[in-house]
């Protein structure tokens, strides 16, 4: 069964061009989904569509506007949009290379997987995933998606290029302003680093996403069952709370003996599994 793209068009490298395909990469069908019910009757709660007078305008009606003062506004139809002559509606246009970790986190948004649209266009979609490779490299352009222009990396994954969207600099809030009031240099007793240090060390080991669980999700999931199933809804486990320490080495060295044991025991079941 062929997979159903998201967007498709055109990636663009000086004077190579060639046919991609996007496909999201993130999906979130498994998410638990709550929704709003009247209390009395049951009822599922749903939003209409409604003027300032709280009448209800029919879908047909409904335009898309800008405001450029209060109460006045520009309207904006499809036809204006489809008059904006980007290149980038239907190309992504390659504009330039950068290291492929320079991108700061924060910049990043959403991720599609890419692929290239027939046998034709393999042969530079592969040429320049091998080439990104080989250059530790990640490439920076700009593409129309959701009507909006955006930012966009793309570096290699797998046998294939993973496109991020990056947000753009006004975006981002300056990070000093929240900061300004943490001293820059730190005044650390020699004791609690080299503990922090010793506890990093201990617990340092590769990203694996799959060792991670949502909680939130499986404790909802008990919630339901149990209420479906006629029981008191409870979720397994205690409830902790996090407070803030008053002595940092003491509690250094308790977390540094807690992660040892852990590393101890893991330890030992690997060795008793190996001679089963």
């Amino acid at each position: 069964m062929a997979l159903r793209a998201y967007w498709k068009g055109h990636i663009r490298l000086s004077l190579v061009s060639f046919e991609v395909r996007l496909h999201a990469a993130i999906t979130a069908t498994k998410k638990l989904s709550l929704h709003q019910y009247d209390k009395e009757s049951g009822d599922r709660i749903h939003y209409q569509k409604v003027d300032e007078s709280g009448n209800e305008v029919p879908k047909e009606d409904i335009i898309r506007g800008y405001e450029y003062e209060k109460g006045s506004h520009v309207p904006i139809d499809d036809d204006d949009l489809n008059n904006l002559k980007l290149e980038s509606k239907h190309t992504i246009d390659l504009v330039q290379f950068t290291d492929i970790n320079d991108v700061d986190p924060i910049y990043f948004e959403k991720s599609y997987y890419v692929v290239p649209q027939g046998e034709i266009a393999q042969e530079a979609f592969l040429t320049v995933r091998e080439a990104l490779k080989k250059a530790k490299k990640a490439a920076i352009g700009q593409v129309v998606l959701s009507g909006k222009e955006r930012i966009v990396s793309l570096r290699p994954c797998g046998n294939g290029l993973i496109m991020d969207t990056l947000r753009y600099a006004y975006e981002v809030r300056e990070a000093e302003k929240y900061f300004e009031d943490i001293p820059a240099k730190a005044d650390v007793g020699k004791e609690q680093l080299s503990l922090a240090e010793s506890l990093i060390e201990q617990k340092t080991k590769p990203f694996d996403p799959k060792a991670f669980k949502d909680h939130y999700q499986t404790g909802l999931m008990e919630i339901i069952e149990a209420k479906l199933e006629g029981h008191k809804a409870t979720t397994k486990g205690k409830r902790s709370t996090a407070k803030n320490v008053v002595n940092i080495v003491d509690a250094l060295k308790k977390s540094l003996e807690q992660s040892n044991k852990e590393k101890a025991k893991k330890t030992t079941k690997t060795t008793k599994s190996k001679a089963s």
